[in-house]
């Protein structure tokens, strides 16, 4: 339990900023660890949130918290990832069952506020100090690697302050160390908008494959299509700068409008009603230029986010929160041992995105997409990508080899279509130009 010292500060070991994903995984394992956690969340439970497909790597993490159970109760099971492209005839479906790990067959859709829910209360349960409509206002990190003073503020207007011995940034895409020490940056080489909602009356697949996601490419960026388990569905496009520029309707009109640039998934939309409100994000993609600093860790898209396609947000949030969690209690009890813990951190956090990051690059490009609607099994090359799309990225399983042989498959492909290559090459640097964007409502 936190505890209130003479001045008016309450005391403890680990403050953590934010209750989603990142901040409610890490909350709980260290509280589960003895420390004394206090987890502060702006908002309440249940809220809205976006990131609702999930991958096979989740379900192992929610099995090492004790939440399986729970998220399987709300969750839409999906076996597999399918991507229909414009340019070819055919639907391509990625088994998860057969990636390198056969184990991890399958994953969820969920609704975000259900399934952050489930995560924050079990932090609670766990032990963890859980105050939710708290919005952390400063963070002062105090002389000679003596922890930090934590002040925030509650909904009715008062005032508290913690002092902690260490604190993790899990605020999501506010980040707020990274945004007050000016360390979060746009990233130039990937600039997207999502504007999405959730409707009823889509069609669904049948049978097992009825939790499916599916991704659509189309001229302006690419779609999601995530079935959910209360029948709704979720629905965004994620869009080019220049596309969102040109927007002259009210927000929902323009997403019907992008929508109905994809046939494919109109035929699937013939009986389908808007179930929500329009909603948009933007500035997508961005990074911090630092993991880690005295005292303090940054988890999840506090570090940097790039892009949707693959599912890879929660579960690189949550993987952060397992492996800071360790770096936490190597730091706090083993101080000889910090400096290399927090390299394997930083290795980690830098590890994972970089393993997806490359696909996403290229996935809207003529190569990538022709590779993926066509793809071969060329030395567990198939194999291989199929575990990044489990999110098996972090060493579980061997797939750099087959990983390295698929790049080079790539390189060559697109050596071989050269005009169409630095036609696909041209397109993305201009999709992505940074375009002014006054507002989105």
């Amino acid at each position: 339990m936190d505890n209130t010292s003479h001045d008016g500060v309450t005391e403890c070991d680990v403050l953590v900023i934010g209750g989603g994903p990142a901040g409610s995984t890490a909350a709980a394992l260290l509280a589960q660890k003895g420390y004394r956690v206090t987890m502060l969340e702006k908002s309440r439970h249940p809220r809205f949130h976006i990131g609702e497909s999930l991958l096979p790597a989740n379900v192992r993490l929610f099995e090492a918290l004790g939440v399986a159970d729970e998220i399987r109760g709300i969750g839409m099971v999906k076996w597999a990832a399918e991507f229909e492209s414009p340019a070819h005839d055919n639907k391509q479906v990625f088994e998860f069952s057969e990636a390198w790990d056969p184990t991890a067959r399958y994953a969820y859709q969920v609704q975000r506020a259900e399934f952050d829910e489930i995560l924050f209360r079990n932090a609670a349960r766990k032990g963890a100090t859980a105050i939710e409509g708290c919005r952390v206002t400063d963070v002062t990190f105090l002389p000679n690697a003596s922890g930090a003073l934590v002040r925030a503020k509650a909904e009715d207007g008062t005032e508290q302050s913690w002092r902690a011995r260490f604190v993790l940034d899990a605020s999501g895409r506010d980040t707020f160390i990274g945004t007050r020490m000016k360390a979060k940056l746009r990233n130039k080489r990937h600039n997207s908008t999502a504007v999405y909602a959730h409707f009823t009356g889509v069609q669904r697949n049948e049978g097992k494959n009825e939790g499916n996601i599916t991704i659509f490419w189309f001229p302006h960026g690419w779609i999601w299509l995530i079935p959910l388990a209360n029948g709704k569905t979720s629905i965004g496009a994620v869009i080019w700068p220049y596309y969102l520029k040109s927007r002259t309707k009210p927000l929902p009109e323009f997403l019907m409008d992008s929508l109905k640039l994809c046939p494919h998934l109109m035929k699937r939309m013939q009986h389908a009603e808007l179930a929500s409100q329009v909603s948009a994000t933007g500035n997508y993609s961005y990074v911090c230029n630092h993991t880690h600093g005295q005292n303090y860790l940054l988890l999840g898209d506090a570090y940097t986010f790039i892009d949707p396609v693959f599912s890879s947000g929660v579960m690189l949030a949550m993987q952060s929160a397992f492996v800071g969690a360790e770096t936490v209690d190597t730091c706090l009890t083993r101080p000889a041992a910090a400096r290399a813990a927090l390299k394997r951190f930083d290795k980690s956090m830098r590890t994972g995105p970089a393993m997806f990051t490359w696909f996403i690059y290229r996935v809207s490009g003529p190569t990538m997409r022709a590779l993926f609607m066509s793809p071969r099994n060329f030395l567990s090359t198939k194999k291989a990508v199929l575990s990044v799309l489990a999110g098996d990225v972090f060493g579980r399983s061997p797939i750099g080899p087959s990983l390295f042989v698929f790049k080079i498959v790539y390189y060559l492909t697109a050596l071989f279509n050269l005009p169409r290559s630095i036609a696909g090459w041209r397109d993305r640097k201009n999709n992505i130009r940074e375009v002014r964007i006054d507002g989105l409502a």
